[in-house]
């Protein structure tokens, strides 16, 4: 399954995601973001590898929609509600993503 993260700059909360997810269960998983100066900006070639898209924000559904509204046809987004409060690889950011990204695949368990 090919996962899409998506936030704004593509620094913290989609990379992070990124980063906990990928490989896991053989998810394959990218992350990007809607503005101009994301790190990495998200592209049409993104909307048509992913099979399901998880968004930080209600905003980036509607950037997304904007810009790619013919791609997103068949395609699931999930708006997890997580604001830009959290830099790269925080634990709240991680607990609070493997919460909200497990209503829709397996997450990985705590490493002890």
């Amino acid at each position: 399954m090919k996962l899409l993260f998506v936030c704004s700059r593509n620094k913290w909360r989609s990379l992070t995601a990124e980063k906990i997810f990928n490989g896991y269960n053989g998810y394959e998983v990218r992350s990007a973001g809607t503005e101009e100066n994301a790190r990495i900006k998200v592209t049409e070639g993104h909307i048509g590898w992913s099979d399901l898209i998880f968004v930080m924000e209600k905003k980036h559904t509607r950037r997304l929609r904007e810009k790619f509204s013919d791609k997103l046809r068949g395609k699931q987004i999930v708006c997890l509600d997580i604001p830009d409060d959290y830099k790269f690889m925080d634990e709240d950011l991680i607990e609070i993503l493997k919460s909200r990204v497990s209503d829709y695949i397996e997450v990985p368990e705590e490493s002890s």
